[in-house]
């Protein structure tokens, strides 16, 4: 077991220490405030503090873990290795920065409590944060310094255990829209066929004709093949349906519409179903708990997972509100224009609430990949390459890569066979 001396034990202390060790590295830990007893363990030990006891293995502390509420900060990125890193710590200090402080400041999304300007659905945007700022938003950074300290501590202590863990692959579906054209009514059907014909979109007035008497399957509607898909390669997958009144930003099928049930009912007998929360349900967090309860009754379990319309995360208040609804885990966390890791690491965690200096009780995964992200390249193989890329990194810390992807991109053909790409994807992770 290691054991970690500190001046102070805080909730922001045991909640990034045990993310590091126990999350990801698969160490057993303590902490103590007792000189006595740390200096009386036989096993690896770490001072966390201003100054060395003896010639222990020493990290000094940044104040960050014993501060409370938000402060403003101003960051100098420098380097450990080749890893970009910040907080630093001196000469005496076994490591030249602060890992803990470093890795709570992006694992509690500390920056997004900071002023900043929101877009115009509220989310935090990517360019604000440190990680695009100083070019390692692709790198789960916080995985690495652990894996790196790790490596420093079993130089040190030659019995250090802990236990292995392994690569893991999770697909997120967002279906947002279940269909192009079909299900959705006559009077929507009608406007949509004007609109197609007024703006001389010839392809889509063929396509939703030939959908409407049964000739062509509806473009969006990949979920047999998807399922097959990632039942041959044993790929985990999880759908995201939303289930939601129609709005501005909502525009599924009706939630009245057997057809639309029954899809959902026959999703749920092959893989997971989820709810993909809508956009009204931003702030509402009553008609959060009827869109859960509402898909609850079509699948008859319950509805553990969400995923926020659009990615829109307001920290705290959007987890407090998944937490009040009953969820358990969450996947809204990612950015949808940028590839990488928005909160620096590629391992699932418990989200903690700082203003209430807390951890909360729900699970946050977040996700390294979009779709909408890999449509800004050109190229087939440019986008396979960016893809491995990420792989390779959360590989070399045996993370978990989340690639969200959405029903309606993988169903477009007209710049890139989203399918065949994504195909490709599944098939890479069953090597």
């Amino acid at each position: 077991m290691l054991l970690i001396y500190t001046h102070k034990i805080t909730p922001r202390l045991t909640y990034v220490m045990r993310h590091i060790f126990v999350n990801i590295l698969g160490v057993e830990l303590d902490f103590t405030t007792k000189v006595e007893e740390f200096i009386k363990h036989t096993g690896p030990k770490i001072t966390y503090t201003k100054q060395p006891l003896q010639n222990e293995f020493f990290i000094r502390s940044n104040e960050l873990l014993f501060e409370q509420g938000i402060n403003d900060i101003q960051l100098s990125i420098s380097e450990w290795s080749g890893t970009p890193c910040f907080f630093p710590t001196g000469e005496r200090s076994n490591l030249p920065f602060d890992i803990f402080a470093a890795s709570f400041f992006l694992i509690a999304r500390y920056e997004e409590y900071l002023p900043h300007v929101k877009d115009i659905h509220g989310r935090f945007s990517p360019k604000d944060s440190v990680a695009f700022q100083n070019g390692f938003l692709q790198k789960p950074v916080v995985d690495i310094w652990a894996y790196k300290l790790l490596a420093a501590l079993k130089e040190r202590f030659v019995d250090f255990e802990h236990k292995n863990s392994s690569y893991d692959y999770i697909s997120v579906l967002d279906v947002a829209t279940s269909h192009c054209y079909a299900n959705r009514g006559i009077a929507r059907g009608l406007v949509g066929l004007v609109m197609d014909i007024g703006t001389f979109q010839l392809k889509r007035v063929y396509d939703r004709i030939a959908v409407g008497l049964n000739r062509q399957k509806d473009p969006y509607n990949n979920f047999a093949e998807l399922i097959a898909l990632h039942k041959q390669y044993n790929v985990k997958c999880n759908f995201f349906f939303q289930f939601a009144d129609y709005s501005k930003y909502d525009k599924n099928v009706s939630t009245n519409n057997i057809k639309f049930k029954s899809l959902i009912k026959y999703v749920a007998d092959y893989v997971p179903v989820s709810l993909a929360a809508s956009y009204s349900s931003f702030t509402n967090l009553e008609l959060l708990k009827k869109e859960k309860a509402n898909l609850e009754v079509v699948i008859n379990r319950p509805v553990n997972n969400s995923k926020m319309r659009y990615n829109r995360v307001d920290v705290p208040e959007t987890y407090r509100n998944l937490i009040a609804a009953e969820f358990t885990d969450d996947f809204t966390m990612g950015y949808t224009y940028e590839l990488g890791f928005r909160a620096g690491t590629c391992t699932p965690f418990q989200f903690y609430d700082i203003p209430l200096e807390v951890k909360q009780p729900i699970k946050v995964h977040p996700f390294a990949i979009h779709d909408y992200a890999l449509s800004k390249i050109k190229r087939d193989e440019v986008i396979l390459q960016q893809v491995r890329k990420l792989m390779r990194e959360v590989k070399e810390v045996n993370g978990t890569l989340i690639a969200m992807f959405t029903n309606e991109l993988l169903g477009n053909k007209d710049e890139h066979d989203w399918m065949s790409i994504y195909a490709e994807i599944i098939k890479e992770q069953h090597v």
